[in-house]
């Protein structure tokens, strides 16, 4: 079994609730999916949060719309986005909801503790609001006069407000952001030409006389505006200040977020912990958005794909490959359907799963499930027998780095290898000769077992099973993915399909 070690932290944004999840949401806690199982799969200690943001204006909004309570509204979506995790294999360790009293507690623990340093003061705020990015802008941030994450044009409000001494720790946070605090470097790269050239001003962390909302613990005619709501999610999920999550696995390794609320986590986030003397995380990773048609996906402007019906429509191993795959990390992807299925046949089902699948089917029919010692060694073998060894340590150096995409890639590059070795080998043409190529490929096939894991679960939990696999004999872990485990003599299970093919509408 694995003996955990250092801790690994890892959080996703926290979704509005104003509607149900689109593909954009999906992406996220896929990519987050991946980096908590591959670092499980390395023996570490892992905690993986998500959850929902339910205090935001716009869920009132959305709300008074359907004419339904805000408490219903934010209840029945949330417990969609729990749905969407379950679907799709996400292994999260908990879902975090901010209408929880855990979490009111530790906002307003928080609140209190910065306004006696200090660092919250009354006064009043003129300026531009947009409901979408629940922030509010400056002339410099408009876009033609809309905001350029919403395309409209935002509210101008008069009104008095508490206020966050965010100016306070400009030089901390600039000092913080030049360093490698975030990644990818193009969304490093904007953070500090932004600071450089506006600085950093005041931060409104209060609306008056809202009727949805967390209190402020100092004026109960203001509720705690969203940002400094939300963005204490990250510690009020781990019980903080005392709590034994909290000590054993705060600061957080990875905030995973999309490059729309990059400020937001980046300096705004950082200025809070640090107000309130709370240690900083270590890293905010940056992805860029799911597309359609070159635009992003949004609720708001109405372009959405609902990831629910394409779990229906294909399945989810293949949805969760084509995300991971085909749009490179950190930068937009175009997600079309017709490519997904492209993909799925050519490369899981007709590449990744044929190689699997032969293997077995040839050991379960000509060697009655039981894998063959292998024999003496030519050149072909010797090679093969190395890249067998190297493909982990490939996979891992590009996950390390957070280019999922590339990870990914890696494998199906050594699946097309594997399939060029089975093929010059013939295990056909000769049952002696096959002895040794079907040793070798066994072993392949046992290490793509831990290595699919991170990328597409079910199928790797599925062919774990097919494998006749438990972990006391063999350690499902990514320090084996590279070893042969699988003895001569050895019996599998029978050959299952692992990826099935996607047929073309006419």
């Amino acid at each position: 079994m694995l003996k955990f070690g250092k801790k690994f932290y890892i959080t996703t944004a926290i979704d509005y609730v104003n509607a149900p999840p689109h593909l954009g949401h999906l992406y996220e806690k896929v990519c987050a999916d991946v980096i908590a199982r591959f670092h499980k799969l390395k023996g570490e200690d892992v905690f993986f949060l998500t959850g929902t943001d339910e205090n935001a204006q716009k869920n009132e909004k959305a709300a008074k719309e359907l004419r339904i309570p805000v408490k219903e509204l934010v209840d029945r979506n949330a417990q969609i986005f729990k749905i969407l995790c379950k679907v799709f294999n996400i292994s999260n360790d908990d879902f975090i909801r901010t209408t929880e009293e855990r979490h009111v507690k530790v906002s307003q623990l928080i609140f209190k503790k910065i306004f006696d340093k200090g660092d919250i003061y009354k006064g009043f705020y003129e300026g531009y609001y947009c409901s979408g990015c629940e922030a509010f802008l400056t002339e410099k941030d408009l876009v033609d006069g809309k905001c350029p994450e919403h395309g409209k044009e935002p509210e101008r409000l008069k009104e008095e407000s508490y206020f966050f001494r965010l100016s306070k720790y400009q030089e901390q946070i600039l000092k913080l952001v030049s360093g490698n605090f975030i990644v990818p470097e193009e969304r490093k790269n904007e953070i500090v030409t932004r600071i450089e050239k506006n600085g950093l001003k005041d931060l409104s962390v209060s609306r008056p006389n809202a009727t949805w909302g967390i209190d402020t613990p100092i004026d109960d005619k203001h509720k705690i505006y969203v940002w400094l709501d939300a963005l204490v999610n990250y510690v009020s999920a781990l019980d903080y200040p005392d709590g034994e999550k909290y000590k054993k696995y705060w600061p957080a390794d990875v905030h995973l977020i999309g490059k729309g609320i990059n400020w937001f986590h980046s300096v705004i986030w950082p200025a809070i912990l640090l107000s309130a003397d709370i240690p900083l995380p270590k890293l905010i990773l940056v992805h860029g958005y799911v597309t359609l048609g070159g635009e992003k996906l949004s609720k708001s402007k109405g372009t959405v794909i609902d990831p629910f019906k394409l779990a229906e429509k294909y399945y989810v191993d293949a949805v969760r490959y084509f995300l991971l795959k085909e749009i490179p990390f950190g930068k937009d992807g175009s997600f079309v359907e017709e490519a997904l299925i492209e993909k799925t046949n050519n490369e899981l089902v007709a590449t990744i799963g044929n190689f699997i699948h032969r293997t077995l089917s040839f050991v379960a029919s000509q060697f009655d499930c039981k894998v063959p010692a292998a024999g003496k060694y030519d050149e072909d073998d010797k090679e093969f027998e190395e890249r067998i060894k190297a493909i982990a340590g490939e996979v891992a150096s590009e996950t390390e780095r957070y280019e999922l995409d590339k990870g990914i890639k890696k494998i199906l590059e050594f699946c097309g290898a594997c399939n060029q070795y089975f093929q010059k080998k013939q295990p056909w043409a000769n049952k002696e000769n096959a002895k040794t190529c079907l040793y070798l490929c066994s072993n392949a096939v046992r290490n793509l077992a831990i290595l699919l894991d991170p990328f597409v679960p079910s199928a790797a939990e599925k062919l774990w099973k097919m494998l006749n696999f438990d972990d006391s004999v063999h350690e499902q872990s990514w320090q084996t993915a590279s070893e042969f485990r699988i003895k001569g003599g050895y019996k599998i299970g029978r050959p299952e399909i692992l990826f099935r093919i996607i047929e073309k509408k006419k």
